[in-house]
């Protein structure tokens, strides 16, 4: 069973969220990651297995942010592996996500994204969909953009 953590707050957040993970162990699953924001910029690290080898993973690594959110996953799309945990990036690297749950229609989003020059790092149904925002994000400002030239 899968488990979501987050934390926006004045304090560490890494750490906050890491006890969180252990907390939701019991719970079973085959892999876990963490995003945190940076200076503006998103970072992801995600492994196979137990929350202690996320740990030791990032040993080493800046973790200092107020921001985090982390997730513990049991695969339903894509077998456990570092490339299928959560949480994924879009294409542009501005967006993270993770969910609890199963996208039905990915395989036909994600044909129809890959048509559009999206790229797939992972077999996940989260994948498809934080691209899909990206795309809906980018045709929006598009729109806009076509719009306020045509008003001037």
């Amino acid at each position: 069973m899968c488990g979501i953590v987050g934390y926006i707050g004045h304090r560490e957040a890494y750490p906050i969220v890491l006890k969180g993970l252990k907390r939701l162990e019991y719970r079973g699953y085959d892999s876990t990651g963490v995003a945190i924001i940076q200076d503006g910029q998103l970072q992801v690290h995600k492994k196979k297995g137990k929350v202690a080898e996320l740990e030791e993973a990032v040993v080493g690594k800046n973790m200092h942010s107020h921001i985090c959110i982390g997730h513990t996953r049991w695969a339903t799309h894509g077998e456990p592996s570092d490339r299928n945990a959560h949480p994924h990036l879009s294409n542009n690297g501005r967006l993270a996500m993770l969910h609890n749950g199963i996208i039905e229609n990915y395989g036909a989003l994600k044909e129809e994204l890959i048509k559009r020059g999206y790229v797939f790092s992972s077999d996940t149904d989260t994948e498809v969909l934080v691209n899909l925002i990206e795309d809906i994000q980018k045709n929006k400002e598009q729109f806009y953009l076509r719009n306020a030239y045509i008003r001037e």
